[in-house]
């Protein structure tokens, strides 16, 4: 009846006391990837046979802020080696960079970095 609390009756009146759970007996119960530091996740741009160099600068530097010339760098990356990374930072930051890439109608994937 009452979660992680415990219940008492002051003249019928039912109250409540928290009290915090045991964080070391859940982190046993926690699988091992759990535990671990977030990794730190890449936002490859790959090149694609459809969108205009000046359109990926554009959205480079919309979307992230980049200078013109990073931007322009990076749109070079993508077309003469066929990627770049284009930004990186936690799982869901990187789930977000690939949504709104592809938003713009940019082929973009994630994987965690070193691989």
């Amino acid at each position: 009846m009452c979660f992680f609390a415990r219940c008492r009756l002051n003249a019928g009146i039912m109250s409540e006391t928290v009290v915090a759970p045991d964080i070391e007996e859940q982190k046993d119960d926690l699988p091992s990837y759990l535990l671990a530091p977030d990794t730190p996740w890449i936002v490859i741009v790959w090149n694609d046979p459809v969108n205009l160099m000046g359109y990926v600068t554009f959205v480079f530097q919309k979307l992230f802020g980049y200078p013109r010339k990073k931007a322009e760098k990076l749109m070079m990356d993508v077309h003469e080696k066929g990627k770049a990374v284009v930004s990186s930072g936690t799982q869901e930051k990187a789930e977000f960079d690939v949504y709104r890439l592809h938003a713009y109608g940019l082929s973009a994937t994630m994987q965690k970095a070193g691989k």
